[in-house]
């Protein structure tokens, strides 16, 4: 197959535009997989609370025992593409090396976190223990499937991502359909879930460019112990404004007030995940290049990025009532009337995203650092305030608003100032 890897160093004439809109796609085709998945839990799982259990877990839960080795994934995506666009190979194969060292160390570190924390975090959210486990299970595959995806998407193998991402989506569409009509639990809508990572072991039949040959370099140096650092406080905020709502959902609704909340929440969340590839596309671009023709092609992007998302909306709106049909198989005029606030809450939150993700790339520490404040402090007011579906609804799109507001207004400070050229 042809190494992508190489693309990324040629001429960037379009090819960073043509590169994001490929990549979205493929995971377009993919989202529209993961919300048939969510249907087949809503038709399935019909208890009072079992859809709700079971799409908290997935979505809330999960990311939250694995999101130690998530804030370094960042930081070593940035440093591979960096010098993987700069064209030095010596220096490249040595620095993947001393990362995928670091990575792999990591990765065994949070899956002993993760089995530590499973359960306290399960009593404190009210998940059962049979659920626990079955979460438990999920993280551990997901933490090593992220350990080779980080690497993967260093090189700026976004194709062979985007792939890998499809065939995780059909089996966990076809195995999810089986086993939930078979038994009709969360546990087991959860463990089609950890079923359908086993896609990643595709990844075998790279390994041999996964395996750069060089002697290790460690990434240890003051500058990556900063951005190390930054990274982690952007990777939080990225989870408290996406998915923390929904562990505030678990800790205080119940039966069909979660079931309603979780169906209008997924649906609206699907906003930025659609068009998540292009800020992946675009971050990988960034930490590489930040000057010259290329960065008109990435504010192309964050154009297009941002047309999406707002065209998104707007038809998420038109179409609640067909949408959340989909989802549950019936009519739920609670899920329905939550959609326009969370969509305008999600729109906020996918802009928040891209700035901080340009941010995190240009190295713009102290923006960085900003919005992991200000996703802590959007959670614990969801936290401390939204008890109720009533009260989290009015409060969120305008927390996410406040938030984005300050972002943007520092992020345009800084774009505005002239930037010293990053050491290489």
């Amino acid at each position: 197959m042809k190494d992508e890897s190489s693309d990324f160093n040629r001429p960037p004439a379009g090819r960073l535009l043509q590169s994001g809109i490929i990549f979205s796609a493929i995971s377009f085709v993919t989202g529209l997989g993961n919300l048939a998945f969510q249907a087949v839990m809503g038709r399935h799982l019909s208890g009072p609370g079992q859809y709700g259990n079971a799409n908290s877990a997935l979505n809330g839960f999960i990311p939250l025992l694995g999101l130690l080795p998530a804030m370094a994934t960042f930081a070593v995506t940035h440093y591979i593409a960096h010098f993987n666009a700069s064209g030095d190979r010596a220096r490249l194969q040595g620095l993947f090396s001393g990362c995928r060292r670091f990575l792999f160390r990591l990765t065994v570190g949070g899956s002993l976190l993760a089995v530590i924390a499973v359960k306290p975090l399960s009593i404190f959210f009210h998940y059962s223990e049979s659920l626990m486990l079955a979460t438990l299970a999920c993280t551990l595959l997901g933490l090593w499937g992220s350990f080779a995806t980080a690497l993967c998407q260093g090189l700026a193998w976004f194709k062979r991502l985007a792939l890998i991402g499809l065939l995780v989506m059909a089996l966990r569409v076809l195995f999810g359909w089986f086993v939930t009509l078979k038994w009709p639990m969360p546990e087991t809508a959860v463990l089609a879930s950890a079923f359908a990572l086993l896609a990643n072991l595709i990844l075998l039949f790279w390994r041999k460019e996964l395996s750069l040959t060089g002697q290790p370099v460690s990434p240890w140096n003051r500058e990556f112990i900063v951005y190390l650092a930054v990274s982690a406080a952007c990777v939080s905020g990225g989870f408290f404004f996406t998915q923390g709502d929904l562990l505030v959902a678990k800790k205080f609704f119940s039966g069909m007030d979660n079931d309603a909340y979780n169906c209008a929440e997924r649906l609206a969340a699907a906003l930025p995940m659609t068009v998540a590839p292009l800020l992946t596309v675009l971050f990988t671009s960034r930490s590489g290049t930040r000057s010259g023709s290329v960065v008109a092609e990435q504010l192309r992007l964050l154009g297009l990025y941002t047309l999406a998302l707002l065209f998104g909306a707007g038809v998420l709106f038109l179409l609640r009532d067909f949408c959340v049909n989909i989802i549950l198989g019936r009519p739920s005029s609670g899920a329905e009337a939550m959609i326009a606030r969370l969509s305008v809450t999600m729109v906020m939150v996918g802009l928040l995203q891209a700035l901080a993700l340009w941010s995190l790339a240009s190295r713009w520490l102290k923006i960085s650092l900003l919005y992991g404040a200000l996703g802590l402090g959007y959670w614990l007011t969801l936290f401390l305030c939204g008890k109720t579906p009533a009260a989290l609804l009015q409060i969120m799109p305008v927390a996410a608003g406040f938030a984005f507001g300050a972002l943007f207004l520092f992020w345009l400070i800084t774009m505005r100032q002239p930037k010293p050229v990053p050491p290489s």
